[in-house]
């Protein structure tokens, strides 16, 4: 039997990811057509280190055009003990290392853990008998949980075969197959993973719109001038912001979802409710929508403005060319009465 942890870690980097294209994993049941939902991804090279002593070779691929994947395998001689936690732990913090010096930002970064069994016999419920350990592992906790907090945490799960089994949460996966297939299932987790980590990153791009937005409405309220040029890339920022959401956000979504009811589709799924996919996306359409209405509005303030500098213009023009008439007057006056 063999028992291997795994840790993931997706984070934003400074640069764009660069390498050969890596190539999609093969799947238990999905269309040929499928491999095309999956955002292209870069083989970046590969680090090896040291954990407790042991040699463990960190892939690094990447997803353009900033987000680094760092992947880690580690045979364990079972997953089944708490000791695995702090294992998992030296493991982030190699990883979280390796992030940095590329110049990633570990706030905006993802971890996720996937301990997979294999070479077994017979179905994978008899590991259940490890209920405890397993609810523990997966949310990275190292306190005993409540008998019902362990029945909720293993509901969250997903079979194909007699003898495999996938069971998600937030912090992590167990996956069970006897044949030791998990290429797949740890692909869609990355995946999902991506997409949370997408949806975080957006959220803060629209946070700092708008606080900018925010900025230049106080402008307009103080009566404070301001030059066309910031209207202008504001409304540009906001299209891209816009764009570049439908275009990350919603085509890895809409492609998983073209695939059906596969085991592919039912896993993400599976996977994207745990991590509240639906959620965040409901906020940041909420975002969206309040980026668009305050920048409609500052547009529409300065239009206003731009209308009454332009009527006083207006009536400076007619006091000036009234006072040139009348000194045109006195002057024609002048030269009448002195010759």
């Amino acid at each position: 039997m063999r028992h291997q942890l795994i840790a993931l870690v997706l984070g934003e980097v400074p640069h764009e990811v660069r390498g050969e294209l890596f190539p999609a994993r093969a799947g238990k049941s999905k269309p040929v057509y499928s491999q095309a939902a999956a955002p292209a991804q870069v083989r970046v090279g590969e680090e090896r280190v040291l954990i407790d002593g042991r040699p463990v070779v960190f892939q690094l691929r990447g997803y353009p055009p900033d987000v680094l994947l760092l992947e880690a395998s580690l045979d364990v001689e079972t997953l089944f003990d708490q000791k695995v936690l702090a294992l998992t732990e030296m493991l982030y913090r190699e990883a979280y290392r390796l992030l940095e010096a590329r110049g990633g930002e570990p706030l905006f970064s993802e971890e996720y853990s996937v301990f997979a069994v294999s070479g077994y016999e017979g179905p994978p419920e008899q590991f259940l008998d490890h209920a405890a350990v397993m609810a523990s592992l997966l949310k990275s906790e190292g306190l005993d949980l409540d008998p019902k907090e362990i029945e909720h945490t293993l509901q969250a799960h997903i079979k194909y075969g007699m003898n495999d089994m996938a069971v998600v949460d937030w912090n992590g996966a167990f996956l069970f197959d006897d044949l030791g297939d998990f290429d797949e299932d740890i692909e869609l987790l990355v995946l999902a993973n991506l997409q949370l980590l997408r949806h975080r990153i957006l959220d803060r791009q629209l946070d700092e719109r708008l606080t900018r937005l925010g900025e230049l409405a106080q402008k307009t309220a103080d009566g404070r001038p301001f030059r066309r040029s910031e209207l202008a890339s504001g409304l540009r920022e906001t299209i891209r912001i816009r764009t570049s959401s439908i275009s990350a956000l919603q085509q890895l979504d809409r492609q998983i979802r073209l695939i059906g009811d596969w085991y592919s589709a039912r896993l993400f799924d599976l996977t994207a409710r745990k991590f509240r996919i639906e959620a965040w996306r409901n906020v940041l359409r909420g975002k969206l929508e309040s980026v668009e209405d305050i920048h409609s509005m500052i547009a529409e303030n300065f239009s206003v403005s731009a209308k009454h500098r332009a009527e006083w213009y207006q009536i400076l023009a007619f006091f000036v060319l009234q006072i040139g008439w009348f000194l045109l007057i006195i002057l024609e006056f002048w030269y009448f009465t002195h010759h």
